[in-house]
């Protein structure tokens, strides 16, 4: 096959993939991927990392880099290595699109690939069982390596190194990925790393392009989180009784973990209960899009075999069950993207890079709340197709995850030097590696469901999170407190969805007013928090804290927690701007010798 029948004309890329680009960006490239690819081709470098939102169109960039470097001559193979065997299938589809043939189905005992294609698709597990004979691959031509996920390359020791000795002779490598960042020191392979001013070294982008100017962009959709809290009984294994309300501040996180645990209980009224009101929402997001699904993300099988049952009774129609077991779950994947069904039931497998555009609406009934996997799983839900679609995610309100809900924006490197391990109140380590949490593990999950007996549950509407600010002031379910916000129109753009925020606010706060007997005069509307204020204040108190840390041998959490003791007020992700002026200004008093 000739390259130039193949790659002259100069093939036309959508922004993104599959099928439908993003509102308003069609034929042409993105902004982003344009400047990318400019800078690309300036630089020309054998090393390029690419930090891009989920959502953002990473893989149409990858590829209107690769058929550039096809027509110059540059490169003559491509490999692209990608977490899953799924996403292998996702980039030969997407390739195949532009006229790129790319053989997802290469087994390493194939040997070598057939004539008819110009590169493979091959897994990061895959190239560290056999990486000489891909070593081989790569130096019998001009080869551009494109690693999806490049995080996963530090995923163990034996994939870093294997990764390292397999590609090392390749000829130009493209690094992707939507979450630079990991929980362990493992540096990842072909990433520069640039110490900073305190000493760390980390991560450093060629080119990066975050979430909020993706937002701003009308690139992914704007985030609803709505949030879900309720009573909860529990007994443990020792027969004592305990009962607590979902996300309450005052307790330790043993019981919040448990307390967490109940709500996810399928025989509980908590799930249910939020199920019917995430199916509510998607029934008002249809209105407007009307292929809309939403998806259910559960930590394990019984637990979404019971949430399927569920969302049966609730609807009359069947949901679509993917396990991480089931040999058939890419094609259950694409027949849900390609239909109009309305629910996806999931144990954690589709949370990184899986495509199904018309995703709308979450639910994040599992236990895990790392800071990668809580992305990944967010990113299902933000790839935009037309300008107004939204997202809602239903959540359990419980301290980690309004944090990380509210730090939607922020952009974070990979650092390979912990400074503190002790800081529990800044950034969360992940409690395992991305490709263990994909992975069911039962020995665990019967030790967990050992320990406790969950008794009863009962959910009630708590707030909603979105563009770092909080709306509503709670309301039971089925109440109109609720009823407001889950009856907010699916195709807004942000400014109008903030804008729809703060009226049902203060409709709600009106009607709480009436209720008490409607004599008390009306209350100025709250100030609008200016999330980027309090991002700056905490960025400011997260540095102080690590300058009191190092003169005094304190660790971070302690002097944390010892603000909050002097200062009061909630942890710091709860706090707002006076409050965090208040600990600023201790912590200038004790530099200079105040108590």
């Amino acid at each position: 096959m000739n390259n130039d029948t193949l790659f002259g004309a100069g093939p036309v890329l959508p922004p993104a993939y599959p099928e439908r680009a993003a509102w308003g960006t069609a034929p042409k490239l993105r902004q982003w991927q344009a400047e990318a690819l400019q800078k690309y081709f300036e630089m020309a470098p054998q090393d390029f990392l690419a930090v891009a939102t989920p959502g953002a169109g990473k893989t149409t960039f990858a590829l209107r880099v690769a058929t550039e470097l096809v027509e110059r001559g540059l490169i003559n193979r491509i490999t692209v290595v990608a977490p899953t065997d799924h996403l292998k299938r996702q980039w030969a589809d997407a390739a195949a699109r532009v006229g790129l043939a790319i053989d997802p189905n290469f087994k390493n005992s194939d040997g070598s690939h057939g004539r008819d294609f110009i590169g493979v698709a091959v897994t990061y597990a895959q190239v560290a069982m056999k990486p000489m004979l891909h070593r081989a691959k790569t130096e019998a031509a001009k080869t551009l390596v494109i690693l999806d996920e490049i995080h996963h390359g530090g995923d163990a020791l034996s994939w870093g190194d294997g990764i390292r000795e397999a590609f090392e002779p390749a000829v130009r490598r493209l690094a992707l990925t939507g979450t630079p960042f990991r929980s362990d020191t493992a540096a990842i392979p072909f990433v520069e790393y640039a110490e900073d001013k305190d000493g760390i070294r980390r991560s450093r982008a060629d080119y990066t392009y975050g979430y909020g100017s993706a937002l701003r962009d009308h690139v992914v959709r704007p985030v609803m989180f709505m949030a879900y809290s309720g009573e909860m009984r529990w007994r443990t294994s020792s027969g004592d009784e305990y009962a607590a309300s979902l996300g309450e501040a005052a307790v330790t996180k043993d019981i919040t973990a448990q307390a967490w645990r109940t709500a996810l209980n399928p025989q509980g009224q908590w799930i249910p209960s939020v199920l019917a009101a995430a199916d509510k929402r998607l029934t008002e997001v249809r209105r407007a899009v009307p292929d809309a699904g939403g998806l259910v993300i559960a930590t394990d099988h019984d637990d979404a075999r019971a949430y399927a049952g569920q969302l049966k009774k609730i609807t009359g129609e069947s949901a679509t069950i993917i396990l991480s077991d089931d040999a058939g779950a890419s094609e259950k994947i694409e027949s849900f993207s390609a239909g109009d069904s309305r629910w996806m039931v999931a144990v954690r497998m589709v949370s990184e890079g899986v495509d199904v555009p018309r995703l709308s609406v979450g639910v994040y009934a599992t236990s895990t709340a790392t800071p990668l996997f809580f992305a990944q799983a967010v990113g299902r839900f933000v790839r935009a197709r037309k300008r107004g679609e939204t997202a809602s995610v239903f959540l359990p309100s419980v301290p980690n995850l309004m944090e990380l809900a509210n730090q939607m924006e922020l952009e974070r490197d990979h650092a390979l030097d912990r400074p503190d391990k002790d800081n529990d109140e800044g950034f969360i380590p992940e409690e395992a590696l991305m490709e263990q949490a994909n992975r069911e593990d039962k020995a665990s999950g019967e030790l967990t469901k050992q320990k406790f007996e969950a008794l009863d549950s009962q959910a009630s509407f708590d707030r909603v999170l979105f563009d770092g600010a909080e709306f509503g002031t709670g309301g039971e379910i089925g109440s109109e407190d609720e009823l407001d916000f889950l009856g907010i129109p699916g195709l807004l753009d942000a400014e109008q969805v903030g804008v729809l925020l703060r009226q049902r606010q203060q409709e709600q706060q009106t009607r709480k007013r009436q209720r008490a007997g409607g004599t008390a005069a009306p209350e100025p509307a709250p100030a609008l928090v200016d999330h980027r204020q309090l991002t700056e204040l905490r960025n400011q108190l997260a540095k102080n804290v690590s300058a009191w840390s190092a003169r005094s041998g304190m660790p971070h959490g302690m002097v944390h927690s010892e603000l909050r003791r002097v200062c009061g007020g909630p942890a710091v992700a709860q706090a707002n701007e006076e409050q965090l002026n208040k600990r600023l200004k201790k912590l200038q008093d004790w530099f200079i010798g105040r108590k």
